[in-house]
């Protein structure tokens, strides 16, 4: 399974698709989407470098950064299947070269591809709308998106504005609590309207 990763995943193709795997059954499907051959020359540089091989975990990481753009630990646990200790410290090594960026504190931190990353597989801009927005703009985007729907979800806010869950989680809990939306309903049914204006007599 290392070998098929690596082999896809060096070539910037998307991971292996497990899925469809039972009890019975292991299926595995190989994306067939084109190389992107400007990842491949950076992971080979890279590993020059190293005088080794990234270690998969570290692919699964810059693969899943080019695919998704932005990461908590818990996302990349998941993804490579062991806990977010082993998460945080492929995140952690990945920063200490330069091909990663850590964003917010500790308890809501999330990673993206580092700028030297994204001028070699991207673009600036590209890098640019990944980590030019602060928590203004965020709450700017967050009032817009409900003046124009009338509500907005945690899963919403998640995709708005690229944060991860806890992320998302500490901007809305901010927002509430400086009295900018209130939150109605509990659970998958819970979402955010507006606060209410105050009414001058």
């Amino acid at each position: 399974m290392d070998t098929i990763y690596r082999g896809m995943l060096k070539f910037g193709r998307p991971a292996p698709d497990y899925g469809r795997t039972d009890a019975l059954n292991v299926v595995v499907q190989l994306p067939t989407v084109p190389a992107d051959m400007a990842f491949r020359r950076m992971v080979v540089d890279i590993e020059n470098q190293r005088g080794s091989e990234l270690p998969i975990d570290s692919l699964i990481a810059l693969g899943a950064l080019r695919e998704v753009k932005r990461l908590s630990a818990e996302d990349l646990a998941q993804r490579i299947q062991r806990d977010v200790g082993n998460a945080k410290r492929t995140l952690e090594v990945l920063t200490e070269a330069g091909l990663v960026e850590a964003h917010g504190n500790t308890r809501g931190r999330s990673y993206t591809l580092s700028s030297s990353v994204y001028s070699v597989v991207s673009d600036k801009a590209a890098y640019t709308r990944q980590v030019g927005f602060g928590p203004i703009q965020h709450e700017q985007m967050v009032l817009s998106y409900i003046r124009q729907h009338g509500q907005i979800k945690r899963a919403e806010v998640m995709d708005l504005c690229l944060l991860s869950q806890d992320q998302a989680k500490e901007l809305l809990r901010r927002m509430v609590t400086s009295q900018k939306i209130v939150l109605k309903g509990a659970g998958r049914g819970a979402m955010y309207l507006e606060f209410p204006l105050p009414i001058h007599q």
